[in-house]
């Protein structure tokens, strides 16, 4: 199933053509209905992260959890939360507030030595979320990678071969939109056996419009 720029980008703004004025920015979905997947086999359990062209106007809610230097980087960088060691240790038992941070945030990214205790402190709230913390070394630069994780979206299937990912929102210019369409499909097309013709039908939304297919 080829799916070329044009044919992306008509779909993309029939979604928002269609979509009709609301009062807020909505975002743009890109759903995606696969076939021939068996959902027992690690193909099944796609979850990929994909690092988007264009950073949609929500960006990602960042939380750190780190301590001194790495930790004090993390600020200087604005990072949305950072977590030190003394803080994620008073969290230990306080499953609501524990509940609220894994709902806050959207990535999470710890220091490696620390992982132990962020897998025991936060690992029974974030691994259902699949949000588990990505681990990075004391020297890791932090900058470049909440920059990066701001326009990041994970991309998994669940209990059916329906994939569907934000790629952008309405403000956003619709070839910018097209280009992140591009990205996932190539991750998703490199995790398939058979590619795109694992892909049965491909679709673009807004939030509250009508799915518009994308015909090749």
């Amino acid at each position: 199933m080829p799916l070329d720029q044009k044919t992306i980008l008509d779909a993309v703004k029939s979604a928002k053509e269609k979509s009709g004025k609301r009062n807020f920015d909505q975002s743009i979905e890109l759903i995606i209905n696969l076939k021939d997947i068996d959902m027992k086999s690690p193909e099944g359990k796609l979850q990929e992260i994909v690092e988007l062209p264009y950073s949609p106007e929500k960006q990602n809610r960042i939380c750190i959890i780190a301590s001194g230097e790495l930790a004090l980087k993390a600020r200087k960088a604005n990072a949305d939360l950072v977590i030190e060691r003394t803080e994620l240790e008073g969290f230990a038992g306080k499953k609501r507030e524990l509940r609220k941070i894994a709902n806050d945030y959207d990535f999470f990214i710890a220091e490696a030595p620390l992982m132990p205790l962020v897998g025991k402190t936060l690992g029974p709230v974030l691994g259902p979320r699949g949000k588990m913390p990505i681990a990075v070394p004391p020297t890791a630069d932090i900058a470049s990678l909440i920059n990066k994780h701001r326009k990041t979206i994970i991309v998994r299937m669940r209990s059916q071969p329906i994939l569907q990912c934000r790629v952008g929102s309405e403000k956003m210019k619709e070839e910018e939109i097209t280009e992140n369409v591009q990205a996932v499909l190539r991750i998703v097309e490199g995790k398939l056996k058979r590619g795109m013709k694992n892909v049965k039908l491909a679709y673009i939304k807004t939030a509250m419009g009508e799915p518009i297919r994308i015909k090749p």
